[in-house]
């Protein structure tokens, strides 16, 4: 039997050693909360960290075997990278095969400056030039890298520091970019899984490589995570838990919601 090239076992360890905890569940959320339709064509955007590259193979292993023709594009958006991580993403989307559509833009820069709410604005602005530069190679979507894990972390961080209850959702239309749609494939994907997948074939992805890295966002999300894991001491499932609870949300014993911008009360149907 021919020997499998390094490349080969990767892809290879997607559908036999984490079957179960990535490819099922990736499938599944693609299905469950239709992401994908006919003659879709997908921006997929690549940060260059450990999601975003395996939501590439991913998505690139659907495309090989799927019966709903759609296209892909692999889409790089270098907001201003030191020199070290832009080679780093290039030479492991040119190791793993994914072929990437590169543009720049000076968000680092315009960010830096920014004292109130860098992480806010970098997000806002990071989401308007994908949408923007996807449009014109003419997608009408983009997929993200945003895993379960985050979604959890994502509820959490707006009930404790937010005072608000509201989620990450598997798939948004674009209010900016008409016909455009944004979609999470690896919404059910626990990032745990993730990590393992990248430590059992030994890859190597860049970190956070935003020059704001150390701020209130970002603690706030690492307090949500060690806030997790401890609980995950007593249960296990605590992330799971909380990510069922979004898909039962009981509104007859909701205080209060919001729908269309609208704010409501238990009281006006008392």
């Amino acid at each position: 039997m021919k020997e499998l090239t390094a490349l080969q076992k990767i892809e290879r360890s997607i559908h036999k050693k984490f079957r179960r905890e990535i490819w099922r569940k990736f499938i599944s959320g693609v299905q469950k909360y239709e992401m994908i339709q006919a003659n879709d064509k997908i921006a997929i955007c690549i940060s260059g960290g450990k999601d975003s590259m395996l939501m590439a193979k991913l998505m690139q292993q659907l495309h090989r075997h799927s019966d709903v023709p759609f296209e892909l594009i692999f889409l790089v958006m270098n907001p201003g990278y030191n020199k070290e991580n832009f080679l780093k993403i290039k030479s492991n989307a040119e190791f793993l095969k994914i072929p990437i559509t590169v543009f720049d833009s000076d968000i680092f820069e315009i960010v830096s400056k920014e004292k109130k709410s860098p992480c806010y604005l970098c997000a806002r602005m990071r989401r308007g030039f994908l949408y923007a530069n996807a449009q014109k190679l003419g997608c009408n979507k983009i997929a993200l890298g945003h895993h379960m894990s985050d979604v959890v972390e994502t509820t959490l961080m707006g009930m404790l520091y937010g005072a608000q209850f509201q989620t990450m959702m598997p798939k948004l239309k674009s209010r900016n970019f008409p016909g455009m749609e944004l979609i999470r494939p690896m919404y059910c994907v626990e990032e745990a899984a993730i990590l393992a997948w990248k430590n059992y074939n030994r890859l190597s992805f860049i970190q956070c490589a935003c020059p704001l890295s150390s701020g209130e966002n970002e603690s706030t999300r690492e307090a949500v995570k060690k806030l997790i894991e401890n609980l995950k001491k007593e249960n296990k499932d605590i992330e799971k838990s909380v990510f069922k609870s979004l898909h039962m949300l009981n509104l007859d014993t909701a205080i209060g919601y919001k729908l269309n911008e609208v704010e409501h009360s238990f009281l006006d149907g008392y």
